[in-house]
């Protein structure tokens, strides 16, 4: 009966706190993803050209460098939204390039809402199943390597099948790696929220360009 009562007590605490992680994950990422979307709008609206867009890519990633260090602290949170803002902002020169094919709105929403698909589909069904997917990290990893790769060496090729094939390869890992955060915030492997929000975030951005990028070149707009 002690026995019992001593793992309640320490089961309950950690069940809480895996649900106030989710809660605060998915808070933050609602938060993040609209204030995204606000500062796309506002690139678009200014005329950002590729060389503002890649230095607000480059900001990005050095926020995101500095975030991880700060994670644990209450600066986290604003940088949180710089990073998110940046990438958003970044994005700015692509929707207008898009916006500007015929159906390119259409093309947009559709690939608004393929992520969307994507996202809470494999997000419900780590949620729901509660597996553990922590054994596709290294297989998501060499993967993420290998598409890198592949990007740099077709800047000199130029080959549009290669571009196409690393855009369906990126929406699979990234959807792997949305099992892979899910499953880590489940099972208590993540315990940041803030970091959990940049995972889902970044693999919610990159599917969002790549399938873009796909329905652009199926569509005949490329």
């Amino acid at each position: 009966m002690d026995q019992r009562s001593m793992y309640a007590s320490t089961a309950q605490p950690s069940a809480l706190q895996t649900n106030k992680v989710l809660r605060s994950t998915y808070m933050l990422l609602a938060m993040t993803l609209a204030f995204s979307a606000v500062c796309a709008f506002i690139t678009m609206a200014i005329g950002l050209g590729r060389v503002g867009a890649l230095a607000m890519t480059i900001g990005a990633f050095v926020t995101l460098f500095i975030l991880h260090k700060k994670a644990n602290s209450a600066a986290g949170i604003g940088l949180v939204f710089l990073f998110t803002g940046l990438l958003g902002g970044s994005l700015g020169p692509l929707l207008s390039a898009y916006m500007s094919f015929p159906g390119g709105p259409a093309l947009i929403m559709q690939a608004l809402g393929g992520t969307a698909i994507i996202f809470l589909g494999l997000s419900a069904y780590a949620l729901t199943t509660k597996k553990d997917f922590s054994f596709l990290g290294g297989f998501l990893v060499i993967g993420m390597l290998t598409a890198i790769v592949a990007m740099i060496a077709n800047i000199f090729l130029g080959i549009p099948a290669l571009s196409l094939a690393i855009s369906a390869a990126i929406i699979f890992i990234m959807s792997g790696f949305i099992l892979f955060d899910t499953s880590r915030i489940v099972n208590g492997g993540e315990t940041n929220y803030i970091l959990a929000t940049v995972g889902l975030y970044l693999s919610i951005y990159n599917i969002f360009v790549s399938l873009l990028q796909l329905l652009g070149a199926f569509g005949g707009d490329d």
